[in-house]
């Protein structure tokens, strides 16, 4: 094929898996303002951040220290979550320990998606062996349930909240490696593709400049997915005593330390562990409309 009939190929318009417009599709915050559900969610998430880069403007009071006579003291407007068994503002505990647990959640997202994108990039572009290989050992990790495999990993790790986000990350990468597999092998295929490796590109010039710009939106939709299941294994793990030593706020250890007050301090548990549900929920929502938006 000449270069003559290569070029207008590579930039025709009308054909169907020429790579798309971005500029074609509405921005993600038009969507969100057409879309009232979304508010809420967007609302909390934004606030959730706010308490991770600046807790002391949402909370000044001190996370480590309490007041004994103020022990046990249920919601109010003095304190919104209740005290502790030591006197210590939950609601504080749970500003400053956002930092933690966010930390780790985007640590454990960030590997996920940079083990399981090279994984699944490497196994559909390659193929053959290579691919049955990497394929196998992704079923392997399919196979095992996320937070049991989470929980052997950070056992073998050791304690300690960057070993959480280890953990997690790993049990995540294999969804990560089967959604850039199948969209590395739909691109492969395409036409376009096709017609600049018939024009004598290098392989690597394949990869970088038609492969990956075609391929990594559903890998990132799917990362925004995924930080909601990310911030929940983060809070268990913490729960089971795996993440900050105390007294570390950390998201998942608040929700452990009420479970001995539950008969007549219910706020130290329920307040915390509903917070975290709350983000839970925003998250999925607004991930799962980024997922809707990417396959339009």
């Amino acid at each position: 094929m000449s270069d003559t009939l290569i070029e207008p190929l590579l930039l025709d318009p009308t054909l169907e898996d020429q790579a798309p417009v971005a500029g074609s599709r509405k921005s993600l915050a038009k969507r969100l303002i057409a879309k009232p559900g979304l508010v809420i969610p967007a609302v909390i998430v934004a606030l959730v951040v706010g308490f991770a880069v600046a807790p002391g403007v949402f909370a000044g009071g001190d996370p480590l220290s309490g007041v004994p006579a103020d022990k046990l003291q249920g919601p109010s407007l003095a304190h919104w979550f209740g005290t502790d068994n030591l006197g210590r503002d939950l609601y504080t505990r749970f500003v400053h320990g956002a930092g933690l647990s966010l930390t780790a959640t985007l640590v454990a997202v960030g590997i996920a998606l940079l083990v399981g994108s090279l994984i699944g990039l490497i196994a559909g572009f390659v193929g053959g062996a290579v691919d049955a290989v990497l394929m196998r050992i992704v079923d392997v990790l399919l196979s095992i349930p996320a937070l049991l495999l989470s929980l052997t990993l950070v056992t073998a790790l050791g304690f300690g909240t960057i070993n959480v986000a280890i953990a997690v990350g790993v049990a995540m990468v294999a969804n990560f490696a089967r959604v850039m597999r199948a969209e590395v092998m739909r691109v492969r295929g395409a036409q376009y593709v096709e017609a600049a490796f018939g024009s004598g590109v290098q392989w690597l010039g394949v990869l970088r400049r038609h492969v990956l710009p075609n391929a990594y939106a559903p890998v990132i939709a799917l990362s925004a997915v995924e930080f909601g299941q990310a911030v929940l294994a983060v809070s268990a793990l913490s729960f089971l005593g795996f993440g900050a030593v105390p007294p570390t706020p950390e998201w998942g250890s608040l929700v452990s330390e009420g479970r001995n007050f539950l008969a007549n301090a219910w706020w130290m548990t329920t307040l915390p562990g509903l917070a975290i549900v709350a983000v839970v929920i925003s998250a999925h929502r607004i991930g799962h409309e980024i997922e809707r938006s990417n396959r339009r």
